[in-house]
Formats: C-alpha cells, sequence, structure tokens
C-alpha cells in the first residue's frame, strides 16, 4: 500500500501549478501584488523559504530512501519497485511512473543509488537548505 503523495508522479504542469499558489501565497504574505512588480526570487529571499519543486524531490527521495532500506520482501517495495509487464498497454507514450521520476531526480541531482542504505548520508545528500 502507497502511503503519500510522495509516491505520485508529478508532471511539469502539477509543478507549475503549485509553483503559481505558492507564489500566491509568498506575495500576500509579504503585503505585495503583482502589480508591484517585484521579482519572485527577491520575495523567495525576503521570506527564505526554498522553491517548491526543489522540496517535492526533496521528500520524494526521502521516500524512496526509506522505500531501499526497507527489506525486499515487503508490499510496499514490490508495490514501488516492480512493474508488471505483461500488461497490454495503450498507444501512445507511455506513462510517467515514479520510479522513472526517481531515477530522473537521482540523475538530476547527481546522487547514487546505493547512498540510501546509508540514513544519515542520504538525508544530507538530498537535503535542500531553506533560502
Amino acid at each position: 500500500m502507497l502511503y503519500g503523495v510522495e509516491c505520485w508522479p508529478t508532471k511539469r504542469r502539477h509543478v507549475q501549478q503549485l509553483s503559481v499558489a505558492e507564489m500566491r501565497m509568498l506575495r500576500w504574505f509579504c503585503g505585495h501584488t503583482r502589480r508591484d512588480r517585484v521579482r519572485n526570487e527577491v520575495i523567495r529571499d525576503r521570506v527564505g523559504v526554498a522553491p517548491i519543486e526543489e522540496k517535492l524531490t526533496q521528500h520524494r527521495l526521502r521516500w524512496f530512501g526509506h522505500v531501499q532500506r526497507r527489506p525486499p520482501e515487503t508490499p510496499v517495495r514490490n508495490g514501488v519497485l516492480k512493474r508488471v509487464d505483461n500488461v497490454k498497454r495503450g498507444r501512445g507514450r507511455p506513462k510517467l511512473t515514479w520510479d522513472e521520476l526517481v531515477k530522473r531526480d537521482l540523475k538530476d541531482w547527481n546522487i547514487s543509488k546505493e547512498i540510501a542504505l546509508d540514513r544519515s548520508a542520504w538525508r544530507l545528500a538530498i537535503n535542500v537548505p531553506e533560502s
């Protein structure tokens, strides 16, 4: 059984919608409107918040590390990391899966999968500092 949002394969559209909503709240929090023409980076520095895209990736990789440290026979590891190959797929581009998204995150952040077995090193590797 999958437990949280960390298991959803978030698409670029989802990340963009979350970023827009986050910046709206941060502008409201600072007392600025879009008419004030204050850049997003200035508002982020003033509030001290990391971008939501990086935080999503951090949480996804944190969940991946948790799953990797579990024994191989646990249901969560079987459900997340195993793919059924005998299912007939529809036409078009294959759907984005959670494991493909994690592989892309690991490649983008230049982290190897084996670090996940050491919890403290993994936490340091995936940490996103607040601005």
